[in-house]
């Protein structure tokens, strides 16, 4: 693969309702992961280590943050054709409405990515945590004579059903098509997904939306064949099967579609694992991010087991375990951290802001003394109280409150919530 070959397009997605409350003032994509990183960072990080340095990211929901990350991380050298370039809905003579869908994100996109030169678009989710070489994917793509090449992942009958399920026959040659197949149907959906795919279970082919298109295909499909067609998963891709060579490139890393707040919990969690299933410390595979010039992180009287933490945190909790803390992160003495994400903080407050903040009875950002956390999330630039006790789990009912969120037993403190000392759940 020559990198001038490829264009690559990350989809922003759609309001990320099952996200929420991360989504209440952000984009999926600019939801923070792992401490310091966004999750848009990972797809695009993806193609740069496979190669690939033309980028547009398709936005349309809570576009300011996600517009600013990506304008204040990647900038490439003046000697570079590579960009990182933003395409947000707009209103044209030609359409009015946002966008209706992935592939109708691509279409109305079109008049602007037509004008590089390119073989091959490879379309990508931004909500997606997996580390992929592409140029392997575009190799097989080219040498295979494809039209249209999706990436799939094999998965057992418990996952079948909440993804589109392929069918392949010879020479990885997919065959038919089902969206979210109920489990009286997946015996006649399995695939030849390998000797050890099977033996753990795992015999389906499940889309992960990654799709690579032919340049000439991908135009006269969207424009002429079916330019009302509005999704490529549910729409564009279980029509071609049948006139176009459509194969599949088949994954077996990690791979995780953080598409709730339950699946987006243990992802991170995860990564405090001694062996995560993503790995960050690899130098061959690198996630790239917003260059912060931020101190170290320091931490006193703190016990720590399996934790992630950022750079510029204050630390002098009793202990954190299993948890993730993020960066500018502030927990105060005799607090106590078990299976939590703390994002951490966008500033520091002076000494002076913190007396003015306690004049008037604000707790200072951050999370405060004798504070019991578990299985909580707490958003970006909360201010914590002393004495709060807050414990996540299957016994709490989802519900919705103004200062936080409850889903699948985990409790979501929203950005910039301020919860007063003593406070419990």
């Amino acid at each position: 693969m020559q990198s001038g070959q490829v264009v690559a397009v990350i989809l922003g997605g759609g309001a990320g309702t099952r996200l929420y409350p991360l989504t209440a003032t952000r984009s999926k994509p600019a939801v923070p992961i792992a401490g310091k990183y966004r999750l848009v960072d990972i797809p695009i990080s993806n193609c740069i280590n496979s190669n690939i340095s033309r980028m547009f990211v398709l936005t349309q929901y809570n576009s300011a943050s996600l517009n600013k990350h990506i304008k204040n991380t990647y900038q490439f050298s003046g000697f570079s054709t590579g960009f990182v370039d933003i395409l947000a809905a707009e209103q044209t003579p030609e359409g009015l409405g946002w966008f209706q869908g992935t592939a109708d994100a691509v279409r109305q996109s079109l008049k602007h990515i037509q004008n590089n030169e390119f073989e091959y678009l490879l379309i990508l989710s931004g909500d997606q945590l997996y580390q992929m070489d592409f140029a392997q994917m575009i190799d097989q793509h080219a040498a295979s004579g494809s039209d249209i090449t999706i990436a799939t992942i094999p998965v057992g009958d418990r996952e079948a059903s909440s993804f589109g399920i392929l069918k392949t026959g010879e020479h990885n040659r997919i065959t038919s098509f089902t969206e979210k197949p109920p489990a009286e149907m997946l015996p006649a959906w399995v695939s030849d997904t390998g000797e050890e795919m099977r033996q753990q279970g795992r015999h389906y082919l499940a889309s992960m939306g990654i799709y690579i298109f032919n340049r000439d295909v991908l135009f006269r499909l969207l424009k002429n064949d079916l330019a009302d067609a509005a999704d490529f998963g549910k729409e564009i891709i279980p029509a071609v099967i049948d006139s176009c060579k459509v194969n599949s490139y088949q994954y077996e890393g990690y791979w995780e579609d953080i598409g709730n707040i339950y699946s987006y919990f243990e992802a991170n969690l995860a990564l405090t694992m001694d062996i995560p299933p993503f790995n960050l410390f690899d130098n061959q595979r690198m996630v790239y991010t917003r260059a912060r010039m931020l101190p170290p992180a320091k931490i006193s009287g703190t016990v720590i087991e399996q934790a992630i933490v950022a750079e510029g945190s204050i630390i002098h909790a009793a202990s954190i375990k299993n948890s993730v803390v993020g960066i500018r992160s502030r927990i105060g003495t005799g607090s106590t951290i078990t299976s939590c994400y703390i994002m951490g903080n966008d500033f520091y407050e002076t000494l002076a802001e913190i007396a003015y903040d306690y004049s008037k009875g604000l707790p200072k950002i951050g999370i405060g003394e004798n504070c019991h956390l578990t299985n909580v999330i707490v958003d970006k630039d909360c201010r914590i109280g002393d004495n709060v006790s807050i414990t996540g789990g299957r016994h709490l009912e989802d519900r919705d409150h103004g200062l936080y969120t409850i889903k699948d037993g985990i409790v979501v403190i929203k950005k910039g919530a301020v919860i007063e000392n003593g406070f419990s759940i």
